[in-house]
């Protein structure tokens, strides 16, 4: 491919784009396709740290339905970032790619505990690093663990790979006239309460001025494109 434009990246997953049409769980021919094009990545010479979210598994509070309080809720979903860690790791290393897990919280035989220093010194020796259990802390979501670790970690941007071709003025499910924006600013996202991340993950962004590119995860080839500078999605920044 055409020499990437970001020399290191923090790529975040929602756990359902992991579950294709079975909603829950894995569709492993579609995770094998999405790791393929990551060590594609690797290959050309960009550093990959990758946050997946838990949905596929556990929505949080949604899925408490009132019976399981917040902070439950949170850590239930910190343990499925960490199942779905484990299967994608393992998925890598079946295709001959270098992966390990990291892990915000001590979870013994699951993973070693996040260190950052660790972390930039595995993606410098081209291991692929998913940092799992999100932050560590109730209250934050997989987004928020997204941008903190690709500022961490020095990443040039973070992509955004989601169910959802980029950004809209209107949810797309529902409205077939709603406008897909090619870029927006943080500004904006935040005053038009539009559904990118979380709005302290998108305040984070903001303030630290890291670029965020959304695009859809349905074809895993995406990833490369916006890796070469192609603008298939929403530029947000």
């Amino acid at each position: 491919m055409d020499k990437p434009v970001y020399r290191r990246v923090l790529i975040k997953i929602s756990g359902e784009a992991l579950a294709g049409e079975k909603k829950t769980g894995f569709d492993f021919d579609f995770v094998t396709r999405v790791c393929r094009t990551v060590k594609s990545c690797v290959e050309q010479g960009v550093q990959v740290g990758i946050v997946i979210g838990g949905g596929n598994y556990w929505r949080g509070v949604k899925d408490g339905a009132g019976k399981v309080e917040r902070v439950s809720a949170d850590r239930m979903g910190m343990l499925a970032t960490a199942m779905n860690c484990l299967a994608v790791c393992d998925v890598f290393k079946q295709i001959g790619a270098k992966a390990r897990v990291m892990t915000a919280v001590d979870i013994q035989g699951v993973g070693e505990r996040y260190d950052t220093r660790k972390s930039i010194e595995c993606l410098e020796d081209g291991q692929i690093v998913l940092f799992a259990c999100g932050t560590g802390s109730p209250f934050f979501s997989t987004d928020t663990a997204a941008v903190l670790r690709a500022l961490e970690i020095g990443a040039d941007a973070i992509l955004l790979a989601k169910n959802i071709d980029g950004v809209y003025d209107d949810d797309p499910r529902k409205n077939p006239d709603a406008k897909k924006f090619d870029a927006i600013s943080y500004d904006e996202v935040l005053a038009r309460h539009l559904a990118v991340m979380d709005t302290t993950a998108t305040s984070l962004a903001m303030d630290n001025r890291i670029p965020v590119e959304v695009f859809a995860l349905a074809e895993p080839d995406n990833i490369l494109r916006v890796l070469r500078g192609e603008k298939i999605g929403t530029s947000v920044s």
